[in-house]
């Protein structure tokens, strides 16, 4: 059995219609890349056309601002990616007169850019011979080499892309890239992967020895860190005020509220009392309504916030380094999914 051949029949039946594998324009691969990263494809294709739509080429979206864009990805996470896009775009106006490269070696040096993607790119868009890995790939070929190697170790990373590499289809690259990852995504899932309809399950090993559902394997070095976020809600009815984040934290550039961080829980009572409150608020602050905590889970964080709406003395001077936004522009600004939910609630109900 030849499994890339199987692997792209395959594919040629079974695979999604999806926008960007009608083309070979490297930008709008690029943009299919970087938003589906950590991303599922349902949730990521809405914002992969609303950005096509609004930057239909890299000149377009090289002229976008920071706000501009970090609103339109609102919602998708790792905000850091659509900063660097902004950046990479930027790039590739200044020194390849806006076209964007095909090539691996220009790909790898632009901003944001790394193996996987640049692999990804100059493979779709001009068949250059690059294996793809991603965590589909690495799926599929530990359970169909009953591999128990971990994925996310130096040893495990250069056996998997070593092997990707040996299977290549060097002729159709970008067909058998896509079909790998199609079917890591499809059939070969991480969890009930539907073996019985499998066209390779007679020659896959982790099938014969039972084994599909440990592999593969990852060591566990995620350490979380909980965080305690107490946001205060200021506002006149028509309007409140918003904290522009610095570039040193997650949700860098992002709007959100006045804020204080506490190492654990603090009721809203005893913390309109404690001296960093007073500092923000003056010292009398009176509290018109409290919020349950919310949780928000991040990739190595989770964030406990609370909300809590105070009463502060008119014309306290330290309220000036935060912005009154009226809340018909609250659409305008970019802003964390949890301030976001919680702003939106608040106004429409």
């Amino acid at each position: 059995m030849n499994f890339a051949n199987e692997l792209s029949r395959w594919y040629n039946t079974n695979k999604r219609s999806l926008p960007w594998r009608d083309t070979n324009d490297a930008y709008v691969i690029w943009l299919s890349e970087i938003i589906l990263q950590q991303t599922r494809v349902e949730q990521g294709l809405p914002y992969f056309n609303r950005f096509l739509e609004k930057y239909p080429d890299v000149r377009a979206f090289a002229g976008a601002s920071e706000d501009e864009v970090l609103k339109l990805w609102q919602g998708l996470g790792y905000y850091s990616r659509g900063r660097n896009m902004l950046k990479t775009a930027r790039q590739v106006v200044s020194e390849y007169n806006g076209v964007f490269p095909v090539k691996y070696e220009q790909l790898i040096k632009l901003k944001g850019i790394g193996e996987y993607t640049a692999a990804a790119i100059s493979s779709f868009s001009s068949n250059e011979a690059r294996a793809v890995v991603d965590g589909n790939v690495y799926r599929v070929l530990a359970r169909y080499f009953g591999i128990n190697e971990p994925i996310n170790t130096t040893r495990g990373i250069k056996l998997f892309r070593g092997l990707a590499d040996d299977m290549l289809d060097r002729e159709h690259s970008g067909q058998h890239n896509q079909a790998l990852m199609e079917f890591g995504a499809m059939l070969c899932k991480p969890k009930k992967p539907d073996c019985s309809i499998c066209p390779v399950r007679l020659s896959c090993i982790a099938y014969r020895d039972d084994s599909v559902a440990s592999l593969p394997l990852k060591l566990k070095t995620v350490k979380i860190k909980e965080r305690h976020f107490n946001y205060f809600l200021v506002s006149d009815g028509q309007s409140l005020l918003m904290n522009k984040r610095g570039d040193n934290d997650i949700w860098a550039n992002m709007y959100d509220l006045p804020m204080l961080e506490t190492p654990g829980a603090v009721q809203a009572e005893v913390l309109i009392e404690l001296p960093e409150a007073k500092e923000l608020f003056g010292e009398d602050i009176g509290i018109k309504s409290s919020y349950l905590a919310r949780k928000h889970v991040l990739t190595h964080q989770h964030i406990y916030a609370q909300f809590i709406q105070i009463a502060v003395p008119a014309g306290y001077q330290h309220l000036q380094k935060y912005t009154r936004v009226e809340f018909g522009d609250l659409d305008k600004i970019a802003m964390p999914k949890i301030i976001y939910s919680f702003l939106n609630n608040l106004i429409n109900t």
